[in-house]
């Protein structure tokens, strides 16, 4: 009896959340078939095919799709209190490597380079929507 309500205890229920969680992390893979700066798509910068666009949005490719994609789908299926928590805090750490991704983009076209595109400013939209969704489930109990 005891082990069953430890179980619960260590538990959350994501209810209507986890249909935005969801479909947060479906935008959030389809941005990596969008070009995020130039001709360079979100999947090439996360598979290193474009080196010359420096280290932030290779962080922000790895924290977005570490603690977005493969983090919310495992805290959704498992349902562990804990995953919520880390989800809500690498949601937000990788909100700021996303913002910083594109200030380094925009810092960029003064020297003539490519500035962020679509793919990119919609990857750091759908990580705020993240955050702020994971923070709600984390922040329930």
């Amino acid at each position: 009896m005891r082990g069953i309500a430890r179980t619960i205890e260590r538990r959350t229920d994501p209810g209507g959340t986890a249909v935005t969680v969801s479909v947060a992390v479906l935008v959030l893979l389809a941005s990596l078939a969008l070009p995020w700066t130039g001709p360079v798509l979100g999947w090439q910068v996360l598979a290193g095919l474009a080196p010359d666009l420096g280290v932030l949005p290779r962080l922000f490719t790895f924290t977005s799709v570490g603690i977005g994609v493969v983090g919310s789908a495992l805290a959704l299926s498992t349902r562990w209190w804990a995953l919520a928590w880390v989800c809500a805090v690498g949601s937000g750490i990788s909100v700021v490597t996303g913002v910083w991704a594109v200030w380094s983009r925009q810092t960029v076209v003064l020297d003539g380079g490519t500035g962020p595109h679509v793919g990119l400013i919609l990857a750091v939209v759908t990580m705020v929507v993240l955050a702020a969704s994971w923070s709600s489930i984390a922040l329930r109990r």
